[in-house]
C-alpha cells in the first residue's frame, strides 16, 4: 500500500507540473477515482513547496456543520460538476438550512445539498504557479467529486485555517475505500405505462417539484416521461441549439437560472450571463463571477420541457447524456409566486421556431 501511495503522489506531481492536467483527468490516467487521489495526499506533514506538491487533511463527516462554517471564510468559488458539465459560481455561503437531509443556501451561492451522498471530505492545499490554493473537496462512496469551495484571493485563510482545524478527522490515513457505481434503473416498456393516466397527472401539476414525484409514481425515467409526454408539454430540439440559446440570453439580457447537479448537489446560477466562448467541443459561459463549461459533444438530448404550477407554465430547456441522465437545465428567472418571464417564454420559443426552420 505504502508503494503505491508514493508512485501516485509521484505521479500526481509529474502529471501536474509537466503536463498541467486537471486533478480528475489524473485520476483517469492512473485508473483510480479522483477522491482516491486526494486521499493519496493524507498524511504529509509540510505544506507544498514546489509546483504539483499537494497536501491534504481529512475532514470528519460532519458536513452540514461543515458548511455552516464555510460563510466565515467570505467570498469563495463553488464548484459542482458532472461527466459533462462544470458550475462555478462566486459567492458567500449565506442562509445555511437544512430540511432533513437536504441542505439548502439561498443567496449568490445557491445550492440543494443531499448530504445522504456525501462520505469523503477534505481540506487540500496545493502550490500552483499563481501561489498556495486552498480549497475543501467532497465525494461520495465511488470516490466522484461531489462538491468543491475554492478560496480566492478575497477570502480569509486564517479563518479556513481554523476550520480545518475545528474538523479535522483523528483519522488520517493516506487511502479511502470506494464502492461501485451505482447501476441506471432500467426503463419500463412503454406499453406498461399508463399514458393517459401519466397525461392527466402532467396537466393536474401545480409545482414544477412535483414531476420528480410523478416519475415516481409512474415508474418512468426523466427522459421516458419527456418522450412520452403529450407534445405541447415536451419538443425534442436538435443538440446544436444550446450554443445559440446561450446566446440568445445574452443579446437580449434574459436572466436565466442554470442548474448542474449530481447525487449529492444541485448548483445553481441566477441572473444574466454576458460572454458565450467556444473552445473545441467545449461551450463556456465566462463572466466574473460565474462560468459553466459544458462539453458539447456529451450532448444526446435536448427537450423544451413546460409544466403546469399555480404561477403558470414554467417552462425549461434540459440536456441530457447518452445514459439518460440530466446534464444541465435552463429556466427563466424567477421566484415562487412569481409568473416566469415573457423574456425567456419567448426566446425559447424563438428557438423552438429555428430549429423547425432548419429541419424544414
Amino acid at each position: 500500500m505504502i508503494e503505491k501511495i508514493h508512485s501516485t503522489r509521484q505521479s500526481f506531481t509529474r502529471l501536474r507540473k509537466d503536463e498541467q492536467m486537471r486533478h480528475r483527468d489524473i485520476a483517469h490516467h492512473l485508473g483510480i477515482s479522483e477522491g482516491e487521489l486526494i486521499a493519496a495526499h493524507v498524511g504529509i506533514e509540510s505544506m507544498p513547496s514546489a509546483i504539483g506538491t499537494i497536501q491534504a487533511i481529512r475532514l470528519r463527516s460532519e458536513w452540514p456543520e461543515i458548511i455552516s462554517s464555510v460563510e466565515s471564510l467570505g467570498e469563495v468559488m463553488g464548484l459542482t460538476r458532472n461527466n459533462a458539465c462544470v458550475h462555478e459560481k462566486i459567492g458567500i455561503y449565506q442562509n445555511v438550512s437544512k430540511d432533513g437531509p437536504v441542505g439548502i443556501l439561498i443567496g449568490e451561492i445557491e445550492l440543494r445539498i443531499f448530504y445522504r451522498s456525501w462520505v469523503h471530505g477534505f481540506a487540500v492545499c496545493e502550490m500552483g504557479k499563481e501561489g498556495m490554493h486552498r480549497s475543501l473537496q467532497f465525494f461520495d462512496n465511488t470516490g466522484m467529486a461531489i462538491h468543491k469551495i475554492q478560496l480566492k484571493p478575497q477570502s480569509f485563510i486564517n479563518k479556513y485555517e481554523e476550520l480545518v482545524i475545528q474538523f479535522k478527522n483523528h483519522d488520517q490515513s493516506p487511502e479511502i475505500q470506494v464502492g461501485e457505481l451505482d447501476k441506471l434503473a432500467a426503463e419500463l416498456p412503454d406499453q406498461d405505462i399508463d399514458i393517459s393516466r401519466w397525461h392527466q397527472a402532467w396537466r393536474a401539476m401545480k409545482d414544477t417539484h412535483d414531476f420528480f414525484v410523478l416519475l415516481r409514481k409512474f415508474k418512468l425515467t426523466r427522459t421516458q416521461g419527456l418522450r412520452l409526454a403529450e407534445p405541447e408539454f415536451a419538443q425534442e430540439l436538435p443538440v446544436t441549439c444550446i450554443k445559440d440559446l446561450l446566446e440568445l440570453a445574452v443579446s437580449t439580457g434574459t436572466s436565466i437560472m442554470v442548474f448542474v447537479g449530481n447525487a449529492g448537489m444541485i448548483q445553481i446560477h441566477s441572473g444574466p450571463i454576458n460572454k458565450v466562448v467556444s473552445m473545441g467541443t467545449w461551450i463556456n459561459v465566462m463572466d466574473s463571477r460565474f462560468n459553466l463549461h459544458l462539453r458539447a459533444d456529451n450532448i444526446v438530448k435536448v427537450w423544451v420541457v413546460r409544466k403546469p404550477t399555480l404561477d403558470g407554465i414554467v417552462t425549461s430547456v434540459e440536456l441530457f447524456d447518452s445514459e439518460g441522465e440530466a446534464i444541465v437545465m435552463f429556466f427563466g428567472e424567477r421566484k415562487p409566486g412569481v409568473p416566469e418571464l415573457e423574456k425567456w417564454r419567448s426566446l425559447v420559443q424563438d428557438l423552438v421556431t429555428k430549429s423547425r426552420n432548419v429541419g424544414a
